[in-house]
């Protein structure tokens, strides 16, 4: 499935009304049920339950594609700019180095 039909699909369950507090909320809810598996198994004792983590990480993509439609824009401009930024950040690839010494503009 791409973007694009992802989006169409996505869009068919969106509420009337969302706002950009939503996503915020929703994203910051979804990421922490992801954290939350993952603090179990390394904490806890439980099985690593991948599938789950999946349909958080499912969650979490739909509300990105929320927030790129409450933004009005496309979720692939929202990729595009991502490997801008990071191609800026890690020219030949991820550095350790690079990560440690950043610039105060993120790069």
């Amino acid at each position: 499935m791409d973007f694009d039909e992802y989006a169409k699909m996505q869009k068919r369950t969106s509420p009337n009304g969302t706002n950009i507090v939503m996503v915020a909320l929703g994203l910051t809810g979804e990421s922490g049920e992801f954290a939350d598996l993952v603090k179990k198994h390394m904490f806890q004792g439980h099985e690593l339950d991948k599938d789950k983590m999946i349909e958080e990480l499912g969650d979490v993509l739909w509300y990105i594609f929320e927030g790129a439609r409450v933004l009005g824009i496309d979720a692939s401009e929202i990729a595009e700019r991502n490997v801008i930024k990071l191609s800026k950040r890690y020219p030949d690839g991820f550095d350790p180095e690079r990560s440690k010494n950043r610039n105060d503009d993120g790069n």
